[in-house]
């Protein structure tokens, strides 16, 4: 797998956010014009987006925020997790409770609560900017 795209409405919060969990900027730039409209299939197509990649370098998150045509939201917007779908990107995470401090911070919410699965994960869910959902998992071994 290359990338995930997360389409949002305020990139600099969404960036703010996915850096803060310590993904690195790769590069940001702005797509547009026919060859990017036939790509996604939309005409008139505006968008600025930002590349992450996870510290290890083998994952990649892209962020976008269209201009034209606008974005449309999604029903519910805080939908529960047996939505189909998307639901999460998880992540692992070396200190679970200094990620979620930091990432409350930039306005993460619990879902649930941290749970411990035996001897072997302490895990949680986390809402961000724009309803992002990210799953971080500490290994205890």
């Amino acid at each position: 797998m290359d990338n995930t795209l997360i389409v949002v409405e305020d990139l600099a919060a969404a960036k703010a956010f996915f850096i803060e969990l310590g993904m690195v900027l790769e590069g940001e730039t702005t797509v547009e014009g026919p060859w990017a409209g036939k790509v996604i299939g939309l005409e008139d197509v505006r968008a600025d987006i930002a590349m992450l990649r996870t510290p290890d370098g083998h994952g990649r998150v892209e962020l976008s925020q269209f201009h034209t045509p606008k974005a449309v939201k999604s029903e519910p917007e805080h939908a529960p997790s047996n939505t189909l779908g998307l639901r999460r990107i998880m992540f692992a995470v070396k200190d679970l409770d200094d990620v979620v401090e930091r990432l409350r911070r930039h306005g993460g919410e619990l879902v649930g609560e941290i749970a411990q699965y035996e001897d072997s994960y302490r895990l949680c869910f986390l809402r961000g900017p724009e309803g992002i959902v990210l799953g971080l998992a500490e290994s205890l071994s």
